[in-house]
């Protein structure tokens, strides 16, 4: 889908950059040796290569828009916390709070496991409680970092005060369902009345980040392409 929506995204004018940060995807390193400042610093150069490579094909004629997608928003809300980039944003399915993405990446080894309910409980618990104790813990395949752990877990969807750039979020669901999430819908409200011009949506389509089968959700990108040029008017 993320493919899919940035050749979309370039078919309409816009230069987009996809970033696989350290231990993921394409990227160097073992998912195992990250952690959460890395991928901040990642996304710190990808921006920097953005705006530069832009300037040097003189082709930013239209501001830059940070893109998100589920945890990436907890990432992008560090970065933007840390430094002194303001762009407008454009999230897919935000998530929140970044205690509740980490408890769900941590189920997945009861899930795998197939464990009971009770056992599943105090897997959880044992695990948490080796990450705390900085022990890096195998997860589906995947090894975690304490590291890691720590920063995802203590993150959050804030921004900095007075933002000054449009926020767009997106959320999929079924055809008749049209209110955001409590979440979400809690994060336009906060960030309305802090003078931040923020929007939330739902569209038709399936949650394609957690489907074993490929599953793409057309109407989001239509409805994304919108939302772009919204966001830079």
């Amino acid at each position: 889908m993320v493919a899919l929506a940035a050749r979309a995204f370039a078919g309409q004018g816009w230069t987009v950059l996809q970033v696989d940060c350290f231990g993921c995807g394409d990227s160097a390193g073992d998912f195992s040796d990250a952690c959460w400042q890395d991928w901040i610093q990642d996304l710190e150069l990808g921006w920097r290569w953005l705006l530069e490579d832009a300037k040097r094909h003189s082709s930013l004629s239209l501001p830059a828009v940070l893109w998100t997608l589920r945890g990436g928003s907890l990432l992008a809300a560090d970065w933007l916390n840390q430094g002194t980039e303001h762009p407008p944003l454009l999230m897919w399915q935000p998530v929140a709070s970044g205690k509740l993405q980490l408890t769900q990446f941590l189920r997945l080894k009861a899930a795998n496991e197939m464990l009971a309910e009770t056992d599943a409980r105090q897997a959880m618990a044992s695990i948490r409680a080796k990450l705390q104790q900085g022990q890096d813990v195998e997860i589906a395949g995947y090894g975690l970092s304490a590291a890691l752990a720590a920063g995802m877990d203590a993150a959050s969807l804030r921004l900095p005060a007075e933002y000054p750039a449009a926020v767009a979020m997106l959320e999929l669901g079924s055809a008749d369902r049209t209110e955001p999430s409590a979440a979400v819908a809690n994060l336009v409200a906060k960030w309305t009345d802090a003078g931040i011009k923020a929007t939330a949506a739902v569209v038709a389509g399936p949650g394609f980040w957690q489907t074993q089968e490929i599953e793409t959700a057309p109407l989001l990108i239509e409805r994304s392409i919108a939302e772009l040029e919204s966001l830079v008017r």
